[in-house]
């Protein structure tokens, strides 16, 4: 598991300890980038631990996996790596889509349904 001082680093901790694992195993970037057929940025990401850069959470987990598997780290123990080192959902500041524009939507279309049922009902 991560030592303390890992943890209390947070993403860019989360990203220097993947790449150490990485290197540790004799691994180029590149070869990580070829195994798992992720963009080259999508990589870089990762092991920058930079929030911004990185794509959504739920895919991130996956990349994560990915990642692992290709650079001989147990998958399970790296995505609890990342968890612990993002925080909470919501605050760990890797972007998030769509949510709340679907929440609208839906809203939206139960209210049309709904008046269209009063204006049929009316008629």
């Amino acid at each position: 598991m991560a030592g303390r001082s890992e943890s209390e680093g947070g993403l860019p901790a989360f990203g220097r300890w993947l790449v150490r694992e990485r290197e540790l195993r004799g691994l180029d970037r590149e070869r990580v980038t070829r195994a798992t057929k992720l963009a080259p940025g999508v990589v870089e990401a990762l092991e920058s631990g930079a929030a911004e850069r990185m794509p959504p959470r739920a895919y991130v987990v996956g990349y994560l996996r990915a990642y692992a598997a290709a650079a001989g780290l147990d998958p399970d123990d790296v995505v609890l790596r990342f968890h612990e080192a993002a925080g909470p959902s919501g605050r760990d500041g890797v972007r998030r889509r769509g949510g709340s524009a679907w929440i609208v939507a839906v809203a939206l279309g139960v209210a049309a349904a709904a008046l269209a049922g009063v204006w049929w009902m009316s008629r």
